[in-house]
């Protein structure tokens, strides 16, 4: 996707041939830094390879376990939902549910696998695990281009397969991993936005019309920005925690574009994002997404009795100084109000608290994990009585390092100015810091899977470190990737000694006892 610059005066700019033979400034050098790795047919074979090993593990045995044939755990809600909207085409009606409580997103991309295989557990599964197999396709490639080395991205997919949060999430049928999916590739289209506005600036500079305005250049119409907003729209339409991601999202988006233009040499570079930048990217990143979220409502709005779809005419609430609303617009916002007030009120219960909630202090370490399923009842596993079930867990040889890996990319961002590690961090902190708001509501493990990915490229760029450059000589290098390899090879030994409890394979007692290594996880 390319687009025309143009000057300070909007006039077209012809760049001279001779241009191109000349060497390239620092001011060049610094925006473009360091270009992506040229081995592109090794990097793609290595991205598709590891997608479709990602692809085998979280297809495999996708209808187990079951609750005698019907969904587990949270599945209960979201299933029977979408089997709704497949009735209805593409709606909730069931008042007396009355749980209706998120976005349809998620809920008609479940129905499409119901659609397809029917109401089972592959039907209410498939799409949760194809969302999952693009986390594993969308970490090679952010991975690769945040380090520019595709043995990085090889080594990020390896981790992100090997996550015990994203496989079991991605073989429920619930609504996190599409948030996880939509962020990761809103946070994708953001950082090749960023590459880009940098290669036009640079062009800028060769051709010296960089400053010709004290706000620097137009940079034309940015179509990866545009695909970021679509992207947050979407995780909009599944739930309303996207939100946050624009608020996150957008900051960034501003950050990485005064740091472009500073780096041009731009002489007001903030005036110069503010005048040049921000209106676009408001546009982009805060109204593409709230008409995505209408949008997710088409079928709710063509409808007539989806779940409060004539909640203002049914009530008789006066519109006043709101008259001028289309009534289904006023039903939709009472009804958002209905719901802002059920998640506000969903607190814990001080003498029934739920035997498995957490608090978001200890999900950076997977301290307190969900079970979701469990029978204990069952043969299978070479003794008279067998243990089955699926237990949340991230792989603790990855999420063990989070608040070590989360220091790190404080001190870099600070004190090195490392912007990848800050854009993973922004990544990572916009999923997880607006849970402190209101510690009193009900929480669970499993809103914490959209970090999962952020967590993973944040431990590769710390891989990336330890390997070293291959500047430093044979046997630093050799000693890099050496401690790397152990390390890969521990989180896939310790996503293997997982596998029984995140698959419910039917296991001895005595290993099920042996799998829970904390009192927390108990």
């Amino acid at each position: 996707m390319t687009a025309v610059l143009t000057r300070a005066d909007d006039e077209s700019v012809r760049p001279d041939p001779l241009e191109a033979l000349r060497p390239p400034t620092d001011r060049e050098l610094t925006l473009l830094g360091r270009g992506m790795p040229t081995d592109r047919l090794r990097g793609w074979v290595v991205t598709l390879v590891l997608t479709v090993i990602g692809g085998i593990v979280r297809l495999q045995n996708l209808g187990v376990p079951t609750d005698k044939g019907s969904p587990v755990f949270d599945e209960k809600h979201y299933v029977p939902q979408a089997w709704q909207m497949l009735r209805n085409g593409g709606y909730e009606d069931n008042y007396g549910y009355e749980l209706v409580v998120h976005p349809p997103l998620a809920k008609q991309l479940i129905a499409i696998g119901e659609w397809l295989f029917g109401y089972n557990g592959w039907g209410w599964r498939i799409m949760p695990a194809l969302a999952g197999t693009l986390i594993v396709f969308l970490t090679i490639r952010i991975a690769r281009r945040l380090t520019r080395s595709t043995l990085l991205g090889g080594i990020a997919g390896i981790l992100v397969i090997s996550d015990g949060v994203l496989h079991l999430q991605s073989r429920m049928g619930m609504l996190d991993i599409f948030i996880a999916l939509f962020v990761l590739a809103a946070f994708a289209c953001l950082l090749v936005d960023r590459d880009q506005v940098r290669t036009r600036l640079a062009t800028a500079v060769r051709e010296g019309w960089v400053n010709e305005s004290v706000w620097g250049p137009k940079l034309g119409f940015r179509w990866w920005r545009f695909a970021t907003g679509l992207m947050i729209g979407l995780t909009f339409g599944v739930k309303w925690s996207a939100l946050y991601y624009i608020v996150a999202f957008g900051l960034l988006c501003v950050f990485f574009d005064v740091a472009a233009r500073r780096a041009a040499g731009v002489e007001r570079p903030w005036l110069g994002t503010i005048r040049r930048d921000v209106l676009p990217a408001l546009w982009a990143i805060l109204l593409i997404p709230f008409l995505m979220y209408l949008a997710a409502y088409w079928a709710w709005f063509a409808s007539e009795t989806a779940t409060d779809r004539h909640y203002t005419e049914i009530k008789d609430i006066a519109p006043g100084i709101w008259s001028w609303v289309p009534a289904s617009l006023r039903s939709l916002a009472d009804y958002t109000g209905n719901v802002l007030h059920f998640h506000e009120t969903l607190v814990t219960p001080k003498d029934n608290p739920h035997p498995w909630e957490s608090k978001p202090w200890t999900w950076p370490m997977g301290l307190r994990p969900m079970l979701y399923s469990y029978d204990g009842d069952i043969t299978g596993c070479g003794e008279s009585r067998c243990v089955s079930a699926t237990m949340l867990i991230g792989t603790p040889a990855m999420w063990w390092l989070a608040i070590p890996m989360l220091g790190w990319s404080v001190w870099r961002s600070v004190f090195r100015a490392d912007w990848r590690y800050a854009a993973v961090l922004v990544g990572y902190l916009g999923g997880y810091v607006f849970w402190f708001t209101n510690i009193d509501r009900q929480m669970y493990f499993f809103y914490a899977t959209p970090l999962a990915a952020f967590l993973v490229l944040g431990l590769t760029l710390c891989l990336g470190q330890i390997l070293g450059s291959a500047r430093r000589g044979f046997e630093r290098r050799g000693t890099g990737l050496l401690v790397v390899s152990l390390y890969v090879g521990l989180v896939v030994a310790n996503f293997a000694w997982l596998w029984p409890i995140l698959n419910g394979v039917a296991i001895t007692t005595g290993q099920w006892e042996a799998e829970r290594w904390l009192p927390s996880w108990r």
